[in-house]
């Protein structure tokens, strides 16, 4: 019986490039799959370094501070796609990248509970004044006093943005007892008791706390 034909590329001739200290688990795991040629940096580069680091690149994986121009993507000839190990994808010329047939991918939930966690945290830190007290401990001074200090239970917490982090914020400051309202430039359904509002100014105007999560566009 003759050999069974190889229809795929080899995996020891495509090249790959991590950026910005993508985790060790990513470069661990593509060699596990038979990608032997996985190259990782610490840092982004800037267009000029990019230009030179992709002509041979065929898949490459970014964060948010890289920025895939159209000059990049015109010295990327073998590349094949973009994965962005962050939630949004415009630090991407998706245009110049879908002409040139270069799939663009982000992971939109892979760190929506942290952020959300990190939101509620330091509101908790803010209305409390514990940064302020914390520096002054630090000078030998013990402010005991609770003037100016707040629980969040029964303040209202305004989201601008309701997507995948913003939704999650309102279901976590729901559970300490907080009231919600939000604004979205898109329709979207309430998590909870959380209340959508007519407008920016609505929220601005009658929270307690603002927290912004929307992408950085125009």
């Amino acid at each position: 019986m003759s050999k069974q034909a190889t229809t795929s590329y080899p995996k020891e001739r495509i090249n790959i490039l991590f950026l910005e200290n993508i985790s060790d688990k990513a470069v661990q795991y593509f060699k596990q799959q038979g990608y032997t040629n996985v190259r990782k940096l610490s840092g982004a580069l800037s267009e000029d370094e990019l230009i030179k680091e992709v002509k041979d690149v065929h898949l490459i994986g970014i964060r948010s501070k890289t920025q895939i121009t159209a000059k990049v993507l015109d010295a990327a000839k073998k590349l094949q796609a973009i994965g962005c190990f962050c939630i949004g994808v415009n630090q991407v010329d998706l245009k110049s990248a879908t002409k040139k047939g270069v799939v663009v991918f982000n992971a939109p939930y892979s760190n929506t509970r942290s952020v959300a966690e990190l939101v509620i945290g330091i509101s908790v830190m803010l209305i409390r004044k514990i940064s302020d007290k914390n520096m002054a401990a630090h000078k030998g001074i013990w402010m005991k006093d609770a003037k100016g200090s707040y629980e969040l239970r029964g303040k209202t917490l305004g989201l601008i943005g309701y997507g995948n982090i913003g939704s999650q914020v309102s279901v976590l400051a729901e559970a300490l007892g907080m009231k919600v309202l939000f604004y979205d430039t898109e329709t979207k359904l309430p998590l909870g008791n959380a209340v959508a509002a007519k407008s920016m100014k609505e929220v601005l105007s009658n929270s307690d706390i603002i927290s912004l999560h929307v992408p950085e566009t125009a």
